[in-house]
């Protein structure tokens, strides 16, 4: 039996959209202030989708609503951070794109399998928005404006590097959805695996 809708874990996952406004005002400021301010928004932000994640786990608060929501307030976070950091030139435009079409096309592909099952996320998913937080986190903080040399620069080439096994892994997790998606649509109606996120 699923629990009510508005429970702690939904709470967070609505709290978690809230900041993405919140993140985009700051990161758009473009001062080593706002980034470093916009960097620890973001990480709270993400935080919010470990621990939602866990409390309705532990306490069976498990929902619908909770799987699909929380799902697309991450895509609000990553799709809203990737976007400024390509705008602002921090980040190259094709990893958002793919990104980006990945995303969109899984929401798509998840609305239509909703009556046929409800796809939470597997540790393919899992692996692939940790790596999107690690390297977006890495590319909003202003690691020249506050270090510079060549410290600065390292840390940012390891985040670049970061974002290309992540743009890799986002695709990959990709490919494996729409499998999985095939594979339900042509099984039993009442199947409710646990599938890429």
């Amino acid at each position: 039996m699923l629990s009510p809708v508005w429970n702690v874990p939904n709470i967070l996952t609505m709290v978690r959209v809230a900041f993405v406004p919140v993140f985009v005002v700051l990161l758009w400021q473009y001062t080593t202030v706002t980034r470093v301010v916009a960097c620890a928004v973001f990480l709270v932000a993400a935080y919010t989708d470990r621990l939602d994640g866990q409390i309705a786990r532990r306490r069976g608060l498990v929902t619908n609503f909770g799987k699909i929501a929380d799902p697309i307030a991450d895509k609000l976070l990553v799709g809203s951070a990737i976007i400024l950091l390509s705008m602002l030139g921090d980040m190259p435009w094709w990893a958002t794109i793919t990104i980006i079409v990945r995303e969109l096309g899984v929401t798509v592909l998840r609305f239509f399998m909703v009556r046929r099952a409800v796809m939470a996320a597997s540790n393919g998913g899992k692996l692939k928005t940790v790596l999107q937080i690690i390297f977006i986190s890495i590319m909003v903080f202003p690691w020249a404006g506050l270090f510079g040399g060549p410290f600065g620069g390292w840390i940012q080439t390891l985040g670049f590097v970061i974002m290309l096994v992540a743009v890799a892994v986002t695709v990959l997790t990709g490919l494996d959805y729409v499998r999985s998606a095939i594979r339900i649509a042509r099984g039993p109606t009442a199947q409710r695996p646990d599938e890429p996120h």
